[in-house]
């Protein structure tokens, strides 16, 4: 493996798991504040009972999050250190102020966890709307530092050097917005159809059970909401790619040569060599249609382009038809469980939808690893667009596949010590007549 490949897959590999907990960490607090909020309005001991477990999640989630943070922080230095000494001017604010909002997050979260009982019920209540907040503005302020490679402003490069820097500037960039709030609809979508998944799991094995029909409702309804709001997202987040990055739209969509009414592809696999996308089904005029609003626009193919200002076209293509596949599934599965909740007058707990939700558990994430897939892929060979390629940022240090292979089993050492811990903490059913009862602080 070459010191570019190989420093790239430990980058890969590392957002790859960190993306997974800062996820959880914007959207699983809502869910918990459903819940306590719930338990203030009505009095009912299954919402706090809830509460406390998805907050004992939470916690499990962060702490293990912090440690992937940790790494990725470390390895932006080492594996990156050109990047780092040139665009760290530029990115530090969103960075720094990245790690305020995840001290602010770790403050309110330990208020939350020791202050149940101790804490007058709306002051706990606002400590875990603080957990929300912070977790939320953490995964934006990350997101910042992120669009502003892909649409690097507020610096001028002299001599090789960035200079005349406004931070301010290059945080809040043309890309940050949609980007911004694309990623955080999607943790909600994600999270929230993974808990409804969890939950219809155990109700399988235990009907009726209030607790698990209770929680299955609040993750339903969040992860829902989210994956009907995500087509509308995506298409701003679209419409900027194809502003800004035409390249990249090009290689998503397997688009090689320049005209009006493009065609929106779905499926197939985009060949580099012959410059065509066999086995995919062409739709006249839509992708002219969904990039810039007008049937005879002009979208620009790859072949206008140099070959190595190319991303890997395929991996692109099949990332972003991946993407788009688990979230019209999910907007479909939301708009049946809606019908269902209304027929049924309450939480559907019919077996073959229960079994739908339980395949479904891991799409929402599945999805988010192709479309970071798609943010990270698709700008290559830069990583700064149109200032920096890839082989320029990366360091000279040798044998990287060593520390690869060692962080990689670390990952899966701790996913699966993660999985054992929510399992036993969080999802495990409470005893038959007792799913409501509080327990001792």
């Amino acid at each position: 493996m070459s010191d570019l490949l190989a420093a790239r897959a430990q980058m890969a590999v590392s957002l790859g798991f960190h993306i997974v907990f800062a996820s959880v960490g914007i959207a699983m607090p809502l869910l918990m504040v459903i819940a306590e909020a719930r338990y203030l309005r009505t009095g009912r001991a299954v919402f706090r009972d809830l509460a406390r477990r998805w907050a004992r999640g939470v916690a499990i989630l962060f702490a293990v999050g912090a440690v992937s943070g940790t790494v990725l922080s470390f390895e932006l230095g080492l594996l990156w250190p050109t990047f780092m000494e040139k665009a760290g001017p530029v990115i530090g604010m969103p960075f720094s102020l990245e790690g305020f909002a995840f001290f602010l997050e770790a403050i309110f979260l330990g208020l939350y966890l020791y202050g149940w009982d101790r804490l007058p019920g709306r002051w706990h209540l606002l400590s875990g709307v603080g957990v929300l907040i912070s977790g939320t503005a953490s995964g934006v302020l990350v997101i910042a530092a992120n669009s502003w490679m892909n649409q690097p402003t507020g610096f001028r490069v002299v001599d090789g050097q960035f200079v005349d820097i406004d931070v301010w500037q290059a945080m809040f960039n043309s890309m940050w917005a949609s980007q911004a709030v694309h990623m955080t609809i999607a943790a909600f979508f994600a999270v929230g159809f993974c808990v409804a998944g969890i939950h219809a799991w155990v109700l399988r094995r235990h009907p009726g059970d209030e607790l698990h029909r209770t929680a299955l409702g609040i993750a339903l309804w969040v992860g829902g909401v989210a994956a009907l709001l995500m087509p509308l997202s995506g298409d701003l987040l679209a419409k900027d790619v194809a502003r800004t990055q035409p390249v990249k739209l090009a290689a998503l969509e397997g688009h090689f040569e320049t005209e009006r009414r493009a065609p929106l592809r779905i499926g197939g696999l985009p060949d580099e060599e012959s410059a065509t996308t066999p086995y995919s089904i062409e739709i006249p005029g839509l992708l002219s249609v969904l990039a810039f609003g007008d049937i005879d626009a002009e979208v620009v193919g790859l072949n206008e382009f140099p070959r190595d200002e190319w991303p890997p076209v395929a991996v692109t293509h099949v990332a972003f038809q991946i993407m788009v596949a688990i979230g019209g599934w999910c907007a479909l599965l939301a708009l049946i469980a809606a019908v269902l909740a209304r027929r049924r007058r309450g939480v559907p707990e019919d077996g073959w939808f229960l079994r739908l939700l339980v395949l479904t558990a891991p799409l929402g994430f599945v999805a988010i690893e192709a479309g970071w897939t798609v943010t990270e892929v698709g700008r290559q060979p830069w990583i700064v667009y149109k200032v920096m390629r890839v082989s320029e940022a990366v360091t000279p240090m040798p044998h990287l596949d060593i520390p690869f292979l060692a962080f990689t089993v670390l990952y899966v050492v701790l996913s699966i010590t993660t999985v054992a811990l929510l399992r036993r903490h969080v999802f495990q059913s409470a005893p038959r007549g007792d799913a409501a009862a509080p327990e001792a602080s």
